[in-house]
């Protein structure tokens, strides 16, 4: 299935029925009067997250969605059937957008939430809705309220409990395939890895997952390479693991570029814990491996860790380390969904 994380598409509510204009005309009843029924409520638009799915390649071929309008009342005091609702389902983790791009209308990242995006418009009233003492015969009705329209942009962050970041060709997608069963495409050339992809390692009988990104180089922030597209898939992410190719010529450079990029793209993402690892180990005797190791912790002041994603070397002290942050990350999540809410949610309206 072809990945893709955004989407610009079109949804309309249903229209509500028009109001009937209707009076009794039975022989014996000598005062019939207005008997006109209200027009039904138009359909409304929902959004639901499921977790079955993660990609938004469904809105490459249907961009428009549109509710069923009311039906219009009809005589004998008979109210207007409610439109069908449209239901569009959308992954875990996707946000939805304005037509600016920038104004955020809800972040869908729980399985099962809804969310109404349109509502429906109400039905008319019918003419016997109009009866008074001065008026006994009403010869009108209101006409059904139009429903509401717009367009969105849906975007997708994979939410993941570990971001794969680092130089092109750094081991991420071979790091990905030791410690999941994941099987991402794996060759000896920069940008082999074109999306995200997840994967799930258990540690301590804690689930993991794990995302791998498209490499980064300088300039990312401004779309070189494969540029910031795929920066926003680890802003949901726990922790960092940052792979650094240990055969490298400055292995500090290329550490100190995949920070600074961070930083110029979002200065929350260089606030998060970091685990960082020199990868490809078994390319290198020990004793070079353990200088390079500690040239890396003197320009940094942080602990490094060397490993071996091919040989499977020193893999399980690393996902102990981001372990410890991923369960911290979740307990502050459990405590704050566990507190009470201050204010109720009032739904958006793009008025």
């Amino acid at each position: 299935m072809k990945f893709l994380d955004q989407a610009k598409i079109f949804v309309k509510s249903g229209d509500g029925g028009a109001g009937c204009v209707s009076f009794r005309r039975e022989k014996y009843i000598e005062f019939g009067g207005p008997n006109g029924g209200d027009g039904g409520k138009g359909g409304d638009v929902i959004v639901e997250a499921v977790e079955n799915l993660n990609t938004l390649i469904d809105f490459r071929y249907q961009q428009h969605f549109k509710a069923q309008r009311g039906q219009h009342g009809m005589g004998s005091d008979k109210t207007g059937k409610k439109g069908d609702d449209v239901l569009i389902k959308v992954p875990v983790g996707t946000e939805i957008l304005a037509e600016d791009g920038e104004t955020l209308i809800v972040d869908m990242v729980t399985p099962g939430q809804t969310f109404v995006l349109a509502k429906g418009g109400d039905g008319g009233r019918g003419n016997a809705q109009f009866k008074t003492s001065v008026n006994q015969a009403p010869r009108y009705a209101e006409p059904g309220w139009p429903g509401q329209e717009m367009w969105i942009w849906l975007r997708l962050k994979v939410i993941a409990d570990v971001g794969l970041i680092g130089m092109p060709n750094a081991g991420k997608s071979t790091f990905l395939s030791a410690v999941t069963k994941a099987r991402p495409k794996i060759a000896d050339y920069p940008f082999t890895t074109l999306h995200p992809n997840l994967g799930v390692a258990w540690v301590d009988n804690y689930e993991m997952v794990i995302a791998d990104i498209p490499g980064l180089i300088e300039g990312a922030h401004e779309g070189i390479g494969l540029g910031d597209r795929f920066l926003k898939h680890v802003e949901r992410c726990a922790a960092f693991l940052h792979l650094v190719d240990i055969t490298s010529e400055d292995a500090v450079q290329n550490y100190k570029a995949i920070r600074r990029e961070l930083e110029l793209y979002n200065p929350k993402l260089a606030e998060k814990p970091e685990v960082i690892a020199l990868n490809k180990a078994d390319a290198l005797p020990d004793d070079e491996a353990e200088k390079k190791q500690k040239a890396l912790e003197k320009a940094i002041g942080k602990k490094v860790y060397v490993i071996s994603a091919v040989a499977k070397k020193g893999l399980f002290e690393c996902l102990l380390e981001l372990n410890k942050y991923i369960t911290r990350d979740r307990r502050a999540k459990n405590e704050e969904a566990a507190a009470p809410l201050e204010d109720e949610h009032k739904p958006w309206s793009p008025v």
